[in-house]
Formats: C-alpha cells, structure tokens, sequence
C-alpha cells in the first residue's frame, strides 16, 4: 500500500516538474523578448526573472526528491 502511494507522489511530482520546466522556458522566452525589443521595462524585467529564479529553485527541489541519494 505505501509503495503505490510513493508511485503515485512520485507521479505526481514529475508532472508538477514538467508544468515548472515549461513555465520556466515561457519565462526565459518572454524575458528575452522583452530584452530584444528595446523598450523593457525594468522593473517587469526584474519580477519577472526573480519569479524565474523561484521556479528554477522549485524545479532543483523536485529533482531532489526524485533522484535517489547516492551513498559512495
């Protein structure tokens, strides 16, 4: 019983990775477009890659508990 419930976490969690990895790429492609038009506003650039950086953090923690500990 508890080994179908890790599955389904585990499940659970690399969905939630696949949805942040993609938010994360719309982050980077609409930071950039911003960049590439001259006309960034600053502030918005700098929400906007602090909410990239809490993603790609989010992204690190998942990834985490998805790869085993590894003892040498």
């Amino acid at each position: 019983m508890s080994n179908a419930k890790e599955m389904k976490t585990e499940d659970v969690l690399r969905v939630e990775l696949e949805v942040f990895r993609a938010e994360h790429r719309d982050l980077d492609d609409a930071i950039h477009a911003l960049e590439e038009s001259g006309r960034a506003d600053q502030l918005r650039l700098r929400r906007l890659k602090k909410q990239k950086l809490a993603l790609k953090d989010k992204i690190a923690r998942i990834e985490d508990k998805l790869t085993p500990d590894i003892i040498a």
